[in-house]
């Protein structure tokens, strides 16, 4: 694969392919990286460049997922997947026999533990009763927690530690301070990850990383080929860094094919539903009343949430606020209503009714991840009790009129877009009925909240385009989510499928 470059893809025409989902039986010809003609399938005259014939399959706009860590899915697709285990017991268990089966020395790195229904707490002496000898680390399923033996502790020069369970601030901090692969063959992970990605007909995503993006990004794409779009968050570390640059939201960077661009500004005002740390109006079950932590956690003072709205969107870069419990999510529409600025919310699990219309009445994208709704069912219903049915309220934004961007938040799911797009069409990932199904969106608006709300291809649109064996609009759920990709292209250059 080359890097991707609109000046050079070779003109092509796309012959008997339904234009979109349910649409007409056409000839789509594509050059200079934009869909320039569209006919009636059998007229297109015949041009230069190549030709294909699709047999009928169904052209769609290229998908996105606008919530990604791309680095941590990265490496975790190298990890030890522990998100099946239910309990503390059978977690560390997992991880010792993993241990057993490592070079001497080499750390235990897991990830997808959910604690929040375990009958037992996770504990450093569980992993050091199994695991004595080297690190040992393991990362919530939502990326909130993190559990250490006391090898790992002291890895991380925490080694007095008292139980080894890391929650929030304390997580991410450690996190950070882990050894971690060398900066080339990172950027060899993610490129993997993103070819992957573009076999499933992605061809953009936005990064929220923890990192500096734009300098990690600009570096990646001008050393390994990414056959995808990237839109690189900015943390508020780098954010003074960034407007003295001048940079704005949408702004292309230097990269080849034009493919980076600068993110929105990522905040946050609350921690997640599994650590009980999403912030609520109400107590969750068993909290002592008025104790510390009994509503979740105010990671950003209101007064401080509004400052930095308005200084990062004073510049032209729009935020990006993370709010998971109603609480949060008040307080993140209060700032943007405060602060009169477009922007997001990144994940906004559960809402206040008050608050559902406050999104379009705002013009607050509302950022979900509706495979949260599916994994997370069993731990709402148990800490968000009586509640739930304003949880993951897709159907009820949609019909307020809030625009919705879907994603994965990967590595917390899959970085399937058809995965994403069932879990929000049939609210269950398994035999069980849907969850809250009055909540369930239409293909349609799956589909256009995985393709930057584009519903139609259009002459002169960018030629990010995926060709499906099958039309999303007719199939049952189990093909939706398996979704047989032919081919993908990023400006009328294939990153997956005939030609490659």
């Amino acid at each position: 694969m080359t890097h991707t470059n609109t000046a050079t893809a070779e003109p092509l025409t796309l012959r008997r392919v339904h234009l979109g989902a349910g649409g007409p039986l056409s000839d789509v010809h594509i050059e200079s990286g934009l869909v320039s003609t569209v006919f009636p399938a059998g007229e297109a005259p015949r041009a230069d460049g190549q030709s294909l014939d699709l047999d009928g399959r169904t052209l769609l706009p290229g998908l996105w997922d606008s919530h990604v860590h791309m680095v941590q899915w990265a490496g975790l697709r190298r990890r030890l997947d522990v998100s099946g285990a239910g309990s503390a017991r059978e977690t560390a268990d997992a991880v010792g026999r993993r241990a057993a089966a490592l070079p001497p020395g080499e750390p235990v790195i897991g990830h997808g533990f959910r604690d929040g229904l375990w009958p037992d707490v996770p504990h450093k002496d569980l992993l050091d009763a199994l695991v004595p000898d080297r690190p040992a680390l393991l990362i919530s399923t939502d990326l909130h927690s993190a559990w250490l033996n006391s090898a790992g502790l002291a890895l991380v020069e925490l080694g007095d530690h008292p139980t080894g369970l890391l929650r929030e601030d304390e997580c991410m901090r450690a996190m950070a301070e882990l050894p971690t692969a060398s900066v080339e063959l990172t950027d060899q992970w993610v490129q993997e990850a993103c070819v992957a990605a573009a076999a499933r007909g992605i061809t953009g995503i936005v990064d929220f990383e923890f990192a500096d993006n734009i300098a990690d990004w600009t570096r990646r794409m001008n050393g390994v080929s990414v056959p995808l779009r990237v839109a690189a968050a900015v943390w508020p570390p780098h954010l003074e860094a960034a407007i003295s640059r001048g940079l704005r939201t949408g702004q292309t960077l230097e990269s080849p094919g034009g493919l980076l661009e600068v993110g929105p500004f990522k905040l946050f005002t609350d921690g997640s539903l599994n650590t009980r740390t999403a912030l609520c109006h109400e107590a969750y079950p068993g909290a002592a009343p008025g104790a510390p932590g009994s509503h979740g956690l105010e990671n950003l003072p209101p007064s401080e949430l509004v400052s930095l709205l308005r200084r990062a969107s004073s510049h032209g870069i729009e935020p990006a606020v993370h709010a998971i419990g109603d609480r949060a999510n008040e307080m993140a529409l209060d700032a943007f209503e405060a602060v009169r600025c477009h922007g997001r919310i990144e994940h906004g699990q559960l809402l206040a009714r008050k608050d559902i219309p406050r999104f379009a009445e705002l013009g607050v994208t509302v950022s979900v991840q509706p495979t949260h709704a599916v994994d997370d069912r069993d731990v709402a219903d148990r800490h968000w009790a009586g509640r739930t049915d304003r949880a993951y309220a897709f159907a009820d934004l949609l019909a307020a009129g809030a625009v919705l961007k879907l994603g994965s938040d990967a590595p917390v799911a899959p970085l399937d877009p058809w995965l994403t797009m069932t879990s929000a069409v049939t609210r269950t990932g398994d035999e069980r009925p849907p969850w809250h199904p009055e909540q369930r969106i239409p293909v349609a608006d799956a589909l256009a909240g995985s393709s930057q709300g584009q519903r139609l291809i259009r002459v002169g649109d960018r030629a990010d385009l995926v060709v499906t064996d099958a039309d999303p609009l007719t199939v049952d759920a189990r093909t939706l989510r398996e979704m047989p990709v032919h081919a993908t292209l990023l400006a009328g250059t294939w990153t997956h499928g005939p030609s490659l």
